[in-house]
């Protein structure tokens, strides 16, 4: 966490949000600092694209390793300044990212490589030839959120610069150090030339628009579904494309046949773990009204248990949330809840003492007309309520304007497949929840308002190339024309009625061969 920055000094104060510790100062970028930066990604973009991609992945499996020599300290940093348990800053964030550069530097070469595309019409198969070209875009500009400080804007950072794009990178400035962090990693443990990563602590607005207009050429965000909105309109004024991971309202259903105790544990782990700041968080759970008691029982045992405070020896579970706005949020929604007959199985409270805590709460007896229902959290709430049929279940899950994971629970996989089919989402797991953004070789993608485009998977690398289209023609040299040129004529409407005959029905090219060959008009119309 951050303080909001001295205007006079240009600087941030970052905060841990567990203990109210000031942990260094920020010097903030101006916004003709952030076009400086800019600028000089612009500048060392055809020297870098210029490169083999065996050549860029080296620089970042330098990264890798230097990153991995400094782990502790790395873990450290994450949990310091956003509050996770280190534990969780190991497995999902920096686990994440060394996976994520093992993989694709190795798999980048083949997916990015030229790809040949086979004609179907006769005559191009036979005098032409089309390949499809991974062209590197530009400058890239990169933003991220607060709640995976690290890993996400590694994942976009990582992949763009594999694939041969100069990047400027905002990260949140409620984690500036962390952003810091990856700066280092990239720039002086993977030795990358001046220019190529560029990174700007900025605080919101003040830089103005830079970041979405050109020379940018493509834009990755990830956040709140209302800033997201509000860049993609900036982007669009130029056609500049748009990467967008933004929020989720995350439903879990609960079958009658589901093993409670699994699916008590994975509810309880996929809405607490990292204080329950995920957009993939497990934000409402709908189970089957027979084992709906059982269910809630269970989950408000293992919430009771979880360990709550500053991570200072691995002895704690959930950690704070990241700012005060948080914790206002969650207090606000549980207000709302209680007050249209929600009632509070477990936690509910802010405990006493520094930090931005609230305890892991479970809620019962919610509806849809409750905000902690309808609206993102993004705080460790947990409400259940229950269904008494498959499709009141699944219309329950898709009753949202976000789309980004959902979960099924089930001892009957094929039941919880055909379930996961209808749901509207990015990504439907089974049996398990929230933590497919670590399977870096499947997208990450959102529908409805939880985003456009994906990161992660070739999918997710392929964004950042643009698939330019190259024919070469392969006609012998004595056809001085094409049979579509000037001058038009009788001759040539007959070739090609007898073209498009011949092209949907194999028994009629025959047919059309020997009238070309036969008839010196046609042969001169082709040639």
């Amino acid at each position: 966490m951050s303080r909001k920055p001295d205007d006079a000094r240009r600087t941030l104060t970052a905060v841990n949000p567990a203990t109210g510790e000031a942990l260094g100062e920020v010097p903030l970028a101006t916004a003709d600092e952030v076009r400086a930066r800019i600028e000089a990604a612009n500048q060392a973009f055809p020297a870098w694209s210029a490169l083999s991609v065996e050549q860029r992945a080296r620089y970042l499996q330098r990264a890798r390793d230097y990153m991995l020599d400094r782990l502790d300290e790395v873990c450290a940093t994450i949990s310091r300044e956003n509050g996770k348990p280190r534990v969780e800053a190991l497995s999902s964030e920096v686990f994440l990212v060394a996976d994520l550069i093992t993989l694709y530097a190795a798999r980048a070469p083949s997916i990015l490589a030229d790809r040949s595309i086979p004609l179907h019409n006769p005559l191009f198969k036979a005098t032409k030839s089309s390949r499809l070209v991974h062209q590197p875009l530009g400058v890239i500009s990169i933003v991220t959120p607060w709640n995976y400080p690290f890993s996400i804007p590694m994942s976009g950072i990582v992949f763009a610069l594999l694939a041969g794009n100069t990047v400027v990178f905002k990260p949140a400035s409620g984690t500036a150090l962390v952003g810091l962090k990856i700066d280092e990693i990239l720039n002086q443990g993977g030795g990358l030339p001046p220019g190529v990563l560029n990174t700007v602590v900025a605080a919101g607005s003040s830089v103005g628009t830079a970041l979405f207009e050109p020379p940018v050429r493509k834009v990755v965000f990830t956040g709140s579904t209302e800033v997201g909105r509000r860049i993609h309109e900036i982007a669009a004024r130029s056609f500049i494309p748009t990467v967008m991971e933004l929020g989720g309202k995350d439903p879990m259903i609960v079958c009658d046949d589901a093993d409670i105790d699994l699916a008590a544990a994975g509810a309880v782990w996929g809405a607490f773990t990292n204080c329950g700041q995920v957009c993939a968080s497990v934000e409402r759970v709908y189970v089957a009204r027979s084992v709906h008691d059982r269910f809630v029982e269970k989950v408000a045992a293992r919430t009771r248990a979880l360990r709550v405070g500053a991570d200072a020896d691995h002895e704690v579970d959930v950690g704070p949330l990241a700012n005060p706005e948080q914790l206002a949020t969650v207090e606000a929604q549980v207000v709302d809840a209680l007050s249209k007959g929600a009632r509070v199985v477990a936690g509910g409270r802010r405990p006493v003492g520094p930090g931005n805590f609230f305890e892991p709460t479970v809620l019962a007896d919610v509806n849809h007309t409750m905000k902690v229902m309808r609206e993102e959290t993004f705080g460790p709430l947990l409400p259940i309520m229950p269904f008494d049929s498959e499709d009141e279940a699944v219309r329950l899950a898709n009753d949202s304007e976000y789309g980004l994971t959902a979960s099924v629970w089930t001892r009957d996989r094929e039941r919880g497949e055909a379930i996961a089919r209808r749901l509207l989402a990015g990504t439907v797991t089974v049996n398990d929840c929230v933590y497919t953004y670590g399977l870096c070789e499947t997208p990450w993608q959102g529908v409805k308002d939880s985003g456009i485009g994906r990161s992660h998977s070739d999918a997710g690398l392929l964004e950042f190339v643009f698939p330019k289209h190259v024919n070469v023609d392969r006609s012998p040299g004595f056809m001085k024309r094409r049979m579509w040129w000037f001058p038009y004529g009788r001759a040539a409407y007959e070739v090609q009625k007898l073209a498009v005959r011949a092209f949907v029905s194999a028994k009629a090219m025959p047919r059309f061969l020997a009238s070309v060959i036969g008839r010196k008009d046609y042969r001169k119309a082709l040639m």
